[in-house]
């Protein structure tokens, strides 16, 4: 593998000479790979990400996408005089033949990113600070890209965070049953029926035009910011294959979905799921700190159904995959799907019960009556 992954890296345009690889980050889609290089004796590293096609099926979009908003960010920061740029935002580095990624004879697609030094990300949240420091991340990311001009960005994933579409193929899973697993989720279809109310309000009220459409990351869990090893703070938001129209209430929704618990996001026995609170809070004051000045007061009295309609949503995801057979996530044991379905589902429970609470602090930092 390293030396096929040494021929991919030599198709871009890499500051250094390759030395190695392993792989890097827990994501579930794409293949990514930590770089090490010798730049005339000076070490260096970069990413090398192979794209899932199957997930991205428009890769010229996609690309072009993650080009325009991290030139955009750096645009802006420019502009602020940051200091640091090169962590507050990644680069993505040129194929040698042109273009921002490179195609194999395999038809596989990879691309090349500059590697955020001095940072790393957290799959399972530790402290209340944390969950502030990301949200302030996402927030200052989303009002980066209030201005971003020219024409509508691609939508990588159509209807990726659109209730009704996802509620659709849930329902076409469960009637086709391909796999023959309906009969061991009986409890969780039904959970699902009961809850629908949940899983349509954000696309209801941008329909509406209740709350406008914005730009926003549209996976903005807590493993998809770097924060800095020394100070804790929020360095730089990563994986951008899914930025696209949307709302950002998608964005402050999956990071409660993956901030206010204390277990990770496959644990096999949902009993042990709660929603802290403090951490809940701590997401609100990040986020309203640099998301405050341009978010709406609708957008404001949706955060907290967004909570729930996320991670329903994504639990809805991993059930419908289950059914289909496992076929978009990659699992690591029988069963791996249906267990992060089951851990979403107790977390919508834990949310609905703590309602009033989570709604009294929101009202308290927006200073909403």
């Amino acid at each position: 593998m390293s030396e096929h992954l040494a021929k991919i890296a030599d198709r871009f345009q890499l500051p250094g000479r390759f030395v190695s690889a392993v792989r890097y980050g827990s994501g579930h889609i794409n293949d990514t790979y930590l770089v090490e290089l010798d730049d005339a004796g000076a070490r260096k590293r970069c990413i090398l990400q192979r794209v899932n096609h199957a997930v991205f099926r428009n890769v010229d979009g996609l690309m072009d996408n993650i080009v325009r908003v991290t030139e955009h960010i750096r645009h802006k920061l420019s502009q602020e005089q940051d200091p640091d740029i090169s962590r507050h935002v990644y680069s993505v580095l040129p194929a040698k033949g042109g273009g921002w990624y490179a195609r194999t004879d395999g038809d596989e697609y990879w691309r090349a990113l500059t590697f955020i030094e001095g940072a790393h990300t957290y799959d399972v949240l530790e402290t209340p600070e944390q969950a502030y420091q990301a949200a302030k991340a996402f927030g200052r990311f989303q009002s980066l890209l209030t201005d971003l001009p020219g024409e509508r960005l691609c939508e990588t994933i159509p209807s990726f965070h659109d209730g009704p579409t996802r509620l659709r193929q849930f329902h076409e899973a469960v009637q086709e049953d391909r796999c023959n697993r309906a009969r061991f989720v009986r409890k969780e279809i039904e959970w699902v029926r009961e809850h629908e109310s949940i899983l349509l309000s954000l696309a209801s009220a941008l329909r509406s035009g209740l709350i406008p459409e914005r730009i926003s990351h549209n996976d903005a869990k807590i493993n998809n910011v770097m924060l800095d090893d020394a100070s804790g703070a929020g360095v730089c938001v990563v994986d951008l294959d899914t930025v696209m129209p949307g709302t950002g209430l998608f964005d402050f929704g999956d990071l409660v979905r993956t901030c206010v618990v204390d277990t990770a996001e496959d644990e096999p026995n949902p009993a042990l799921v709660t929603a802290d609170p403090r951490r809940f809070e701590a997401l609100v004051a990040g986020y309203l700190a640099s998301a405050g000045a341009f978010l709406t007061e609708a957008e404001i009295r949706h955060m907290v159904v967004a909570g729930k309609m996320i991670t329903m949503m994504i639990g809805l995801r991993f059930l419908t995959d289950f059914l289909r057979g496992d076929v978009y996530f990659r699992i690591h044991r029988d069963g791996h799907n249906l267990d992060r379905c089951r851990t979403q589902f107790a977390l919508v429970d834990r949310l609905n019960e703590q309602h009033d609470v989570l709604e009294a602090i929101v009202r308290k930092h927006a200073a909403l009556p």
